[in-house]
């Protein structure tokens, strides 16, 4: 029903309100309301935020977002987890009725002593209701002054419009006609569900020994853990485990997805099951639970947080294949249907069948999860979530977020976009994107335009640069200079973001031409790396990766997604873009990103900036630091860029904080 005051089409909202917008602790973002009344009366708005208890702090006065709109808009900020709500209240607002009525007639000699009488009264009103504290008597003094009659009539009127008389009145309105929209639900959780750097590696490849006339011999969680002060001083936030349980035997894949293993071929870990245990065990030739806590606990002395791998399908040897056969779709010849996307087949993997027993699945995945949360698991990859029923993840995540919020689930699904969407919108925290095929200026901004603005308020993106199934043709055509180019992308564009294992030493040899999957990829085999000889032959990208990663630390605008804006240039290769926030001393910190897209020439270009975006006067110009080389320049509207591929691939500018004070926080 509509409200005395209409209050339409609020936003954030996701499926009509009946699914909660998403935020984290500390995160900004836009409220925005349709509101407008009949005639020509002044109507006013403002946000009231509630936190999970129920309380509610100062209500956030909001404006019209382009005059003439009638859209209205505020930027609030939620302080801590759990389901929050907001609600927007309309109002008519008399005093503003008034002022705009005044400004016209009282110069012009129209009704001029009815208008000042009618203002002390509104003024009167208004003032019973500021505190004494806060500034009555300077709204008394403007009522006093609007009815002194020894005063001109442009005198009196001045007195009202004063701006300490406006700037009191807008703290403590006069409200009118009161309509408060329904409350619209925000889930607030923690703030890895929004910024964090992720790094992916095959725990059995670390330490692996792989020497010619001797069996080879895997890697463990005790080796693995070895490499963690290496991923932690490049400063990741997560390191991702694939799958570290029993793999099958029966169909298990060779080298490069060949059909036929040898007798060492250690097969894909998501081809999960075997007599030593399913999803709850760990591989014996990894080592026991007690290795896995190990690891859990080194990593949380390096403040990296450990995500595993969910992958929810079973080998032909799983414990579930004989103790649950239901679970299975059976073929008419009564064989189970393994998993397939054509032209490929998996035929070592079973994939699930949820309607004949989707509660019985349900509990068995609750299980497992707990399984490992009470091994220190907060984060889970979930693998292919789009082949299971969207239904399905509504209820795991929505049991397991019940009783333990701080639990982050990463939805890795390539697929169509209403999944996509979906699967966020029901409650998976993060999102894998279709960012590794955009490479293109055009293609960048418009995705991420699209990534950071209404979508932000229920799917966040974690801009992996590559994966141990993508090798993007930018990569393995780009050579160094590409992985230097999409790093700085990732790293910049999205609050999360991450590499798979490997990606610092540039490999980019694909399995044939036209193939995006890796030559001897390591899905499939042992791939120890030897990664103190790459450092000492330079062949290691690492200390540009650090370099990011310390400057997304640094920089509170790195940490936000919502706050993503792109500015102009005159070559198509040149991509530029700003991220704006506000720091916790209360200043702003301001990023400008340029990147040279070409990967094989030096390229030039006119950046021309929206000033007001960085929160700027059109004509000024300011002092800009380059993060990556520490160089210092003078940019204002308009500027001249160079950027050369391997030495200068891109400016990441940072704004001096004394030139960014003011404005609106992103």
């Amino acid at each position: 029903m509509i409200g005395r005051i209409p209050v339409l089409d609020l936003r954030p909202l996701v499926d009509c309100g009946r699914r909660p917008a998403k935020a984290v602790v500390g995160e900004t973002f836009q409220v925005s309301a349709t509101v407008f009344r009949e005639g020509h009366d002044a109507v006013a708005a403002n946000v009231v935020l509630r936190d999970a208890a129920g309380r509610s702090g100062p209500w956030t006065p909001m404006r019209e977002l382009a005059p003439g709109t009638d859209r209205w808009g505020a930027e609030v900020t939620p302080t801590a987890e759990g389901r929050w709500t907001y609600t927007v209240e309309a109002w008519s607002d008399p005093l503003g009725s008034w002022r705009h009525a005044a400004r016209i007639k009282v110069p012009a000699g129209i009704d001029t002593e009815l208008m000042l009488a009618e203002g002390a009264a509104l003024h009167e009103r208004a003032a019973a209701g500021v505190p004494k504290k806060d500034g009555r008597s300077v709204v008394l003094d403007a009522v006093d002054a609007l009815r002194d009659g020894k005063r001109t009539a442009e005198e009196r009127l001045a007195a009202a419009l004063a701006e300490e008389v406006v700037a009191v009145l807008d703290r403590f309105p006069l409200r009118e006609l009161v309509s408060a929209s329904r409350p619209m639900p925000v889930q607030v959780e923690r703030t890895r569900a929004l910024f964090g750097s992720w790094y992916e590696f095959f725990p059995r490849s670390e330490g692996a020994v792989l020497r010619e006339g001797v069996p080879p011999r895997s890697g463990t969680l005790r080796t693995a853990t070895e490499r963690l002060p290496a991923i932690a001083a490049m400063g990741f936030d997560v390191v991702y485990l694939p799958p570290i349980h029993p793999i099958g035997t029966a169909f298990r894949k060779g080298p490069n997805n060949s059909l036929t293993a040898g007798p060492y071929d250690v097969g894909s870990p998501w081809a999960i099951g075997s007599p030593a245990g399913g999803h709850d065990a760990v591989h014996p030739d990894l080592g026991t639970i007690d290795d896995f806590d190990a690891f859990v606990s080194r990593a949380r002395q390096l403040r990296l947080e450990v995500a595993l791998d969910f992958a929810l399908q079973c080998s032909p040897d799983h414990p579930w294949v004989d103790k649950h056969p239901e679970w299975f779709a059976h073929r008419i010849d009564g064989s189970i249907a393994h998993a397939e996307n054509p032209p490929k087949k998996y035929q070592d993997i079973f994939p699930l069948a949820f309607d004949t027993d989707m509660r019985g699945i349900t509990r068995e995945t609750l299980r497992v999860l707990r399984h490992w949360m009470e091994h220190g698991v907060r984060i889970f990859r979930v693998d292919n979530p789009h082949t299971k029923p969207v239904v399905f993840w509504e209820r795991v995540i929505a049991e397991i977020n019940r009783t333990d919020p701080d639990v982050i689930f990463l939805a890795e699904a390539f697929t169509r976009p209403a999944m996509m969407h979906t699967l966020a919108a029901i409650g998976f925290q993060q999102s894998y994107t279709y960012f590794t095929w955009r490479n293109s200026k055009a293609e960048l901004t418009e995705y991420l335009a699209e990534l950071s603005g209404e979508a932000a308020a229920y799917m966040r993106p974690n801009l992996f640069v590559n994966t141990p199934d993508i090798l993007n043709a930018y990569l393995q055509h780009g050579g160094r200079p590409a992985f230097e180019v999409r790093a700085v992308l990732a790293a910049t564009l999205s609050p999360t973001w991450g590499i798979y294992s490997g990606y610092e030493l540039c490999e980019n040899t694909p399995v044939h031409e036209g193939s995006e999957e890796y030559l001897d990829s390591e899905k499939y085999q042992l791939r120890p790396r030897d990664w103190a000889r790459a450092e000492a032959e330079g062949r290691s990208i690492a200390p540009l990766i650090t370099h990011l990663n310390r400057l997304r630390r640094r920089h509170p605008a790195l940490q936000y997604l919502r706050n993503l804006r792109f500015h102009a240039s005159d070559n198509d290769a040149i991509i530029v873009y700003s991220k704006r926030a506000r720091t916790p001393e209360g200043s702003h910190d301001t990023v400008v990103v340029v990147v040279n897209l070409d990967p094989y020439h030096t390229r030039e270009a006119t950046v021309s900036l929206n000033m007001p975006e960085l929160g700027l006067d059109w004509h000024e110009t300011v002092p800009v630091r380059d993060e990556l080389t520490g160089e210092t320049y003078q940019w204002g509207r308009d500027n001249y860029v160079r950027l050369e591929p391997g030495s200068r691939p891109a400016h990441v500018l940072s704004l001096r904080p004394s030139s960014t004070i003011g404005g609106s926080p992103n």
